[in-house]
């Protein structure tokens, strides 16, 4: 090897050496700039399985009470297919399609359909949903009246093992997830059940939010979810319980078992809740809500931070008309015409709702929750306009109505 070509295989191995510092230092500053990058972004999760749309089949795999009069019953729910389930919005509810048998309403000896739904009562879980369902009885006053056909059905014929045929989670009855506000639950009764899916999601989720729970119940006997409740509130600090019977029983002892003793209103909340803003959210029975959201509304509570859900429909007036446009009072005699059913009938205000009217007048119409809710009842309109006292919590398709929770604000012309 001459000189020259010594010279020059040195030069190379320099020129190597060169470029394999410069590549192990970019790598060594690839390496260093992913890792800040994923230091200072968040993770990159998957996205969470999609809601399915119209019916699918769950199982049931648990059901036990949640109250020492067991009138409040859990029922847990795995898909049939194994897939994973969607993260709903805490708050929000499944509809189911049932098969009820005779009685209760129904054709003796034969079957009816219901469409009827029910609160998520815990936190989202990709493997498996929870309902609670109350019995209900015949309307108070009225024995000779059937009980409620759904909740018994639930109570006594619903097994292990069963197969039900359920809707995505739907409803816009949900927590807001800012954490800088303070969340007021405020339940009564059953209206127990959305509650539970927002507090568990709060604790799991946002362990630093300030969160306070009002609960009204008679007494002990309907006093659902006890023992889980007073185990949040030992656990989490920031959790504040407070639970109010209205006719406490002989064995129950304030300060044990309830902490006040009459109804959850207004004046219970002035006194029990620090200065500053809240968001309220209420669910309970009609008179809980006629009373208590006109209230908070008095009180100054702006309207974006009260959310509630009512049971039935119009149980809580409206601060404004539930449209954009301004409504004016509708003439009191309107012709309504079902296309389909052939009849032209006159609305005289009689009536609830427009399902109530078709009902009275011998028109069957398919109907399911009779609150807004469920979508059953949705029903074209050919011609006319429909008003709304409450905004339901359906999403009605453009064109739609909703008959359980309508009524006549023009001449109609209905596809039913």
């Amino acid at each position: 090897m001459t000189a020259l070509h010594l010279l020059a295989y040195i030069c190379a191995a320099l020129l190597l050496q060169v470029v394999a510092g410069v590549g192990v230092l970019v790598g060594r500053r690839h390496a260093l700039a992913a890792q800040a990058t994923r230091i200072e972004e968040p993770e990159v999760r998957a996205p969470s399985a999609a809601a399915w749309s119209g019916w699918r089949d769950f199982r049931v795999v648990g059901r036990h009470f949640e109250d020492a009069a067991q009138s409040q019953c859990s029922f847990h729910l795995q898909p049939v297919d194994g897939m994973a389930l969607p993260a709903f919005n805490p708050g929000q509810y499944l509809t189911f399609s049932l098969r009820v048998g005779g009685g209760a309403g129904g054709v003796a000896g034969g079957e009816r359909s219901l469409t009827r739904c029910y609160s998520l009562s815990d936190q989202p879980d990709p493997a498996r949903y929870r309902i609670t369902v109350k019995r209900m009885p015949p309307p108070p006053g009225r024995p000779d009246l059937p009980p409620g056909a759904s909740s018994n059905h639930f109570h006594d014929q619903v097994r292990d093992g069963d197969v039900l045929r359920v809707k995505a989670p739907s409803g816009h009855f949900f927590i807001d997830p800012d954490a800088t506000v303070a969340a007021v639950f405020i339940a009564g009764g059953i209206g127990i059940t959305p509650m539970m899916s927002m507090l568990r999601w709060c604790i799991a989720n946002q362990p630093e939010r300030a969160v306070h729970l009002f609960y009204g119940v008679r007494n002990s006997a309907d006093h659902a979810f006890k023992e889980l409740l007073e185990e949040l509130a030992g656990s989490h600090r920031r959790l504040q319980l407070h639970v109010a019977y209205s006719s406490p029983a002989p064995d129950d002892v304030q300060g044990r078992d309830y902490r006040h003793v009459g109804y959850v209103d207004l004046d219970l909340l002035r006194n029990s809740l620090p200065h500053g803003r809240h968001q309220f959210y209420v669910c309970g029975p009609p008179p809980m809500m006629q009373s208590l959201v006109p209230s908070l509304r008095e009180w100054g509570v702006e309207e974006d931070d009260i959310r509630f859900e009512a049971f039935g429909p119009a149980s809580v007036r409206p601060a404004g008309p539930a449209t954009n446009e301004s409504l004016a009072a509708p003439p009191t005699s309107l012709e309504v015409r079902l296309d389909r059913s052939g009849r032209t009938l006159v609305w005289d205000g009689q009536d609830a709702n427009l399902l109530d009217f078709a009902e009275r007048h011998g028109v069957a119409v398919d109907s399911g929750c009779r609150s807004g809710s469920c979508g059953t009842c949705e029903t074209k309109v050919i011609s006319g306009k429909v008003r709304y006292d409450d905004k339901p919590d359906h999403d009605i398709a453009p064109g739609h109505c909703l008959l359980c929770v309508g009524k006549p604000q023009s001449a109609l012309v209905l596809e039913a």
